[in-house]
């Protein structure tokens, strides 16, 4: 089984930490993995997108050019992206920052109001880890279990005390019905 994400959204939303996050949840899980991040020369602020491939097999690219999961935490991301999502694939959408909703029937989609539920915590640079709850729940090829084990790979010593808040976030999404 083979699952290709792109996560996309503005730089400074924590878009590549997400994938990161993605990413090392897969190395915990025993998967075969990659992690391939974008972003414009103005990044905090410009695009940012991230590809992450978690797969049982060697995985041969770490182009994903048809994702069969999309996030989007902007409305350019959005536009840029939703034609590239396989048929049956999933679009999840910060319903906080996108008011436009997904133009096609051939795809589950869910509107997440990441944004608004991060602030709503008391912790608004977390959307990231709020939406990437949802999508964990949503996704079949990957399991919720051990991810605290994956927040301690990616998040630096210097921001230990981080790794409650973002487990926190992560839960909140997952929770979502």
């Amino acid at each position: 089984m083979t699952t290709q994400i792109l996560l996309a959204g503005f730089g400074g939303q924590g878009i590549l930490f997400a994938g990161k996050v993605l990413a090392n949840k897969a190395l915990v899980d025993g998967k075969y993995l990659s992690w391939l991040p974008s972003y414009g020369p103005e990044m905090r602020g410009g695009t940012a997108n991230c590809s992450v491939i978690i797969s049982d097999e060697p995985v041969g690219s770490p182009i994903v050019t048809k994702p069969d999961v999309l996030v989007a935490m902007n409305l350019p991301s959005l536009d840029k992206f939703e034609d590239a999502v396989v048929p049956g694939g999933l679009i999840l959408v910060d319903s906080t920052l996108i008011a436009r909703q997904v133009k096609r029937a051939d795809v589950r989609v869910f509107y997440v109001p990441a944004t608004q539920l991060a602030k709503d915590m008391g912790a608004p640079t977390l959307a990231n880890m709020v939406i990437t709850g949802k999508l964990i729940k949503e996704c079949d090829g990957i399991s919720y279990d051990n991810i605290k084990e994956s927040l301690k790979k990616v998040v630096s010593a210097k921001h230990a005390d981080l790794i409650d808040v973002n487990c926190k976030a992560l839960d909140c999404g997952y929770a979502l019905p």
